[in-house]
């Protein structure tokens, strides 16, 4: 008779935890986002990543990266963000094969309308989470998944 070993089902168990408080905060932010401000959790993402750049651009191949898409998919993400007036293609001109996307005054106006929206369904949901007992531990564990609080956000006008 051997040892029996758990470790790969505490594993699973934990990986499986970790997707559930991930499933919830995500189905938050998608309802309430895409309901307030006709945004998906990853043209947010994309959008809010595009805000943190220097020059408010980015790769295409980077913001593919940000948003865990396949090339293809970002293409298709940026091409409708780009037909509502949210985001805009540059060509780099270093290199003429690279395609910067950068955000337009409307996706800058758009992303300082969804932040609010976005920092309460993520308290919503972290506060859901806190109050199941098999999630609330990971919530704890990461501390940064709470917003600072409003006025947080490093959007300029320009």
């Amino acid at each position: 008779m051997g040892i029996r070993d758990d470790a790969p089902a505490l594993r699973t168990t934990g990986w499986h935890r970790l997707a559930a408080l991930h499933h919830l905060i995500e189905s938050e932010l998608e309802t309430d986002l895409q309901r307030d401000c006709g945004l998906s959790v990853v043209e947010f993402t994309v959008m809010d990543a595009l805000s943190r750049q220097d020059g408010w651009h980015m790769r295409m191949s980077q913001l593919a990266r940000v948003a865990s898409l396949s090339p293809s998919a970002s293409t298709r993400l940026v091409t409708r963000l780009e037909k509502r007036g949210l985001l805009t293609r540059i060509l780099c001109a270093d290199d003429r094969r690279g395609i910067y996307t950068e955000l337009t005054a409307s996706g800058r106006e758009a992303l300082g309308a969804a932040q609010p929206v976005h920092d309460a369904a993520l308290h919503r949901a972290l506060d859901a989470a806190c109050e199941l007992p098999e999630l609330a531990d990971l919530v704890e564990l990461v501390p940064d998944l709470r917003p600072q609080g409003p006025g947080v956000r490093h959007l300029a006008a320009g």
